[in-house]
């Protein structure tokens, strides 16, 4: 868990980085009335995203979907080992674009992680712990195309971390997480400038 963790802030620290430096170099370049030509390779922010650090007050937990509510009495009430009630959520959103000319630069992978952490039980126990709970990750590939619409494959997982790994009693569903092992092919359209911000391969 503790590697997983590290590895996502690392990533998405080294892509805030590269996007900045990409951002300084562009604005260091003199202003002309014509845009250069893209680059082949790794344009301008060929790398972008977001990370973003959440905290649920009391009462508002997000439910993963791993523990029955409400519990049954043998579950053992506040003692219950089923408490996959989230407190914070970290998560991000890159997409990389490698390319920036030819047919290709119409490609780009995306990945889409979050970690969940907490130990919580509604109407029960409410804590301020960290304890880890889950790795919920998205990752695929995607194709622009004109007027703002792409097209999206896009593979879906979680896995249980640290005691979630194993059954936690008559309380536990045994689920495989929020919404499961899926994969999913989608069409999706963005309006009023949102995503279009810095893309290296506008039509």
């Amino acid at each position: 868990m503790k590697r997983v963790f590290v590895c996502l802030t690392i990533t998405l620290t080294v892509s805030a980085f590269a996007a900045r430096a990409q951002t300084n170099t562009a604005e260091s370049v003199s202003v002309s009335h014509f845009a250069p030509p893209s680059r082949t390779f790794f344009p301008h922010n060929w790398i972008r995203g977001y990370t973003d650090f959440s905290v649920a007050p009391s009462h508002n937990e997000p439910d993963l979907g791993r523990c029955m509510f409400p519990q049954p009495a043998s579950a053992g009430g506040t003692a219950s080992a089923c408490t996959a009630y989230a407190r914070y959520l970290y998560s991000g959103y890159i997409e990389f674009q490698p390319l920036g000319r030819t047919p290709g630069r119409h490609f780009f992978l995306f990945f889409e992680p979050k970690f969940s952490f907490g130990r919580n039980i509604p109407q029960l126990t409410y804590t301020s712990s960290m304890a880890p709970i889950s790795y919920d990750r998205s990752i695929g590939v995607g194709f622009q195309l004109p007027r703002n619409f792409e097209i999206r494959a896009t593979q879906h997982q979680v896995d249980w971390l640290g005691r979630y790994s194993k059954s936690l009693g008559t309380a536990d569903l045994h689920t495989n997480g929020s919404y499961g092992l899926y994969a999913t092919f989608a069409v999706r359209w963005s309006f009023g400038g949102y995503g279009r911000q810095g893309a290296p391969s506008e039509y």
